[in-house]
């Protein structure tokens, strides 16, 4: 640990934010940087990649290592894990966040701003995503899904409008899919039908819904291979899926935007159709050889 490092580790974000705040005059350059950029942006670290985080602030990936050892923690996950914890703590209400969107003086944003909030979130979004897609899990993901009898579509809450979508367009694409939704609540009996042969998307973002995880993790007990969108490594679902990408929205006004979840799942559609569709030639021609 460096000799400059603070004695004690701050408990929570406040403490962390006046320990930054106390020791910003004397700090080096690079690490400067990084905790204006921290402090200014507290969601990005808690749910961005090492490798995303250091191409936003400008910095090399080491960098968020000596600024994370510099207030006393053994490794930058370990620092994470207090901008994680102040997002669970925070869950404020939506007239809270309401409240955010109200200028300088008190009186409520304009249409216009609001719209170009969400645009700026939504660029924000993209851009990290298109930096730190992983190619190799995107074409791994395909494959389990395309190879699968009917792929399953896991999700609630907030991530609903992402799996709803999904179910429409693989059912353009004549691809076989179950969305696991009941006004009855026959949820468990629809997944009943999952077997290793077929394959699940869950789709999961902190707070996590508990039927959400609860139900993927029986699925994966039964051999059902997983692929998972969620936000951090920390997610339950990051432990139990066959693949799961990471994906960090950025929000406005504490508002989180679908545009990089959307996105995502826009390609492993198109590219599970394309995939199909491949497969069929094959086939065609190996019938006519």
């Amino acid at each position: 640990m460096s000799e400059t490092a603070v004695a004690e580790l701050p408990r929570d974000f406040d403490e962390l934010r006046a320990s930054i705040l106390s020791q910003r005059e004397s700090l080096p350059k690079r690490i400067a940087q990084i905790a204006a950029y921290a402090l200014d942006n507290p969601d990005e670290i808690a749910f961005g990649t090492a490798a995303s985080i250091a191409v936003s602030a400008g910095v090399q990936p080491s960098t968020l290592i000596r600024f994370a050892q510099h207030l006393g923690f053994d490794g930058f996950t370990s620092l994470q894990g207090v901008f994680r914890a102040r997002l669970r703590e925070r869950n404020s209400s939506y007239e809270e966040r309401l409240n955010t969107l109200r200028v300088g003086d008190g009186t409520a944003a304009g249409n216009h701003r609001i719209l170009d909030g969400f645009l700026t979130a939504s660029r924000k979004s993209l851009d990290v995503m298109s930096r730190t897609i992983d190619e190799a899990t995107l074409d791994r993901a395909i494959d389990v899904l395309a190879r699968a009898e009917t792929i399953y579509i896991l999700a609630r809450r907030r991530s609903y409008p992402v799996a709803s979508y999904l179910a429409y367009a693989l059912g353009k694409l004549q691809v076989r899919n179950q969305l696991v939704e009941s006004a009855a609540g026959l949820d468990p009996e629809m997944i009943a039908f999952a077997t290793p042969k077929d394959a699940v998307l869950v789709i999961s973002f902190s707070p996590y819904a508990p039927a959400t995880i609860e139900d993927a993790r029986g699925l994966a007990e039964r051999g059902v291979p997983l692929v998972a969108i969620t936000d951090s490594a920390f997610s339950p679902l990051a432990s139990i899926a066959k693949l799961w990408f990471e994906v960090a929205e950025a929000d406005f006004g504490g508002f989180r935007t679908l545009a990089s979840t959307m996105a995502l799942s826009m390609a492993l559609a198109v590219g599970v159709g394309e995939a199909r569709r491949a497969g069929r030639g094959r086939g065609r021609r190996a019938g006519h050889a």
